[in-house]
């Protein structure tokens, strides 16, 4: 017996919201109470706020190369809610808002982001994976993750995103196929968020959907509305419960194809422009995840203009108290970029870092930054 959400064709997108905000035919609410319900909402706000800040750092030159999220806060903050405690999430580099929903902090990404070290130590008791920055690397270490928690009978479900173009890498066949084979507990959440970089979603593959790949491995696959949130929070829900205690007869993992769009840049080191219409980001732009469940909530009676007002306040605070705590650390020392690439550092790496010291010691560090 399967679960009645997955028994559906792959092209047969998944949604509960229509882009105004009213619930499809057909369609079921999640069972959430009315303030869980608004803190979805405020999760939303928060990682869009966080994600204009941080670009406007980034353009003033007090963070580096910053990946940003706008668009997808629906997919990311969705998914993230639906987890467990004791569940794991495994990001790529551009799952800000659902790190934040698990646990880790915000000033954290941000450090991170800022070239400290500090950023990439996730505290002890936050179930989130250091981020990843090569294309679809994660995706075995989410597999073996699930793989290992399996052997040791532990009852917790593996939440790894990647993009779109993560799927035209061998590491996605790789991470599916043994994750098919061995039944591992994972749920592969793939960000569809039309281009990986300057490549279109056409180009990745001439499959009529991702979430059909699954059938090659062996378990479920849907596509959903990455940009309704609600739709996103029942289906990784349900998905999540079938990695824990699958029915008889049932696959553990299962595939998720998230539709949905980047408003922003792939990085700040990017101009989308060169590659893509305005028309098109415009036509997304009319979906997009926040004024869509701001209007379900205001129609529901579970949020009104005080509230919202409140909802901003908190986090324009929250947001500028990050930052804060973030630029108060001090900086890394240039020669830090040698530290934490290996466990013992080899003799290469160590005459690197013997050559750039006498370099600094001629010249001095201003001789080297930019005009």
């Amino acid at each position: 017996m399967t679960r009645n959400l997955f028994d559906r064709a792959p092209d047969d997108q998944y949604r509960i919201l229509d882009t105004d905000g009213r619930v499809v035919d057909g369609a079921s609410v999640p069972d959430l109470s009315d303030e869980e319900f608004v803190e979805l909402y405020e999760y939303m706000k928060l990682a869009r706020h966080f994600d204009q800040r941080a670009v406007s750092l980034q353009r003033q030159g007090r963070m580096g190369t910053y990946p940003p999220l706008s668009g997808q806060e629906g997919a990311q903050v969705g998914s993230a809610l639906a987890l467990r405690d004791e569940d794991w999430l495994i990001p790529s580099y551009r799952e800000h808002a659902a790190a934040l929903v698990h646990g880790q902090p915000l000033k954290d990404t941000l450090l991170y982001w800022m070239g400290n070290e500090a950023g990439s130590e996730i505290p002890e008791d936050v179930n989130v994976f250091t981020p990843a920055v090569p294309i679809a690397s994660q995706i075995p270490h989410a597999t073996g993750l699930a793989w290992a928690a399996k052997l040791k009978g532990d009852d917790a479900a593996f939440l790894g995103y990647f993009g779109d173009g993560a799927t035209s890498e061998g590491d996605f066949h790789e991470g599916l196929n043994f994750a098919g084979v061995f039944n591992t507990p994972n749920v592969f959440f793939c960000n569809n968020n039309q281009w990986a970089i300057s490549v279109p979603r056409e180009r990745q593959t001439a499959a009529k959907t991702i979430a059909q790949k699954a059938t090659a491995y062996g378990f479920e696959g849907i596509q959903i509305d990455g940009m309704d949130p609600l739709a996103v929070y029942k289906a990784t829900t349900e998905a999540l419960e079938k990695a824990r205690n699958p029915q008889e007869g049932e696959m553990r993992p299962t595939l998720i194809e998230a539709v949905q769009y980047r408003f922003g840049a792939h990085t700040t080191a990017d101009d989308p422009t060169v590659y893509r219409e305005e028309g098109e980001v415009e036509e997304w732009k009319a979906k997009d995840p926040i004024p869509r469940l701001e209007k379900f909530l205001r129609n529901t009676g579970r949020l009104d203009d005080e509230r919202v007002a409140d909802i901003e306040t908190a986090v324009e605070e929250r947001v500028a108290d990050a930052i804060a705590d973030a630029e108060s650390e001090p900086r890394p020392e240039p020669s830090e970029i040698f530290d934490n690439v290996y466990a013992e550092k080899p003799p290469r790496l160590q005459e690197q870092e013997e050559w750039f010291e006498q370099v600094r010691e001629k010249y001095g560090d201003d001789a080297m930054l930019e005009d």
